[in-house]
């Protein structure tokens, strides 16, 4: 037999991908994929930063995008 108990409200809300205002950095793309994919957010930030010095053009041009496009956290 098995007992699953959610302790927190926040679960049953869709999780989607946004900036994080509060580990932000620059505009807070960076923290909000590394929240919304559950990584560290120091791996996200070197793989950007490993991804702009191989294609600059095409990394610089999704960063701008993203940090336009992407809603700012709702719940921090």
């Amino acid at each position: 037999m098995r007992y699953d108990r959610e302790y927190s409200s926040i679960k049953s809300v869709r999780q989607t991908l946004c900036k994080d205002i509060l580990n932000k950095k620059l505009t807070g793309v960076c923290a909000g994929i590394a929240k919304h994919y559950d990584y560290p957010r120091l791996v996200v930030r070197i793989a950007v930063i490993a991804a702009l010095i191989m294609l600059p053009v095409v990394t610089g041009v999704a960063y701008v995008v993203a940090s336009i496009l992407l809603p700012n956290s709702k719940y921090y």
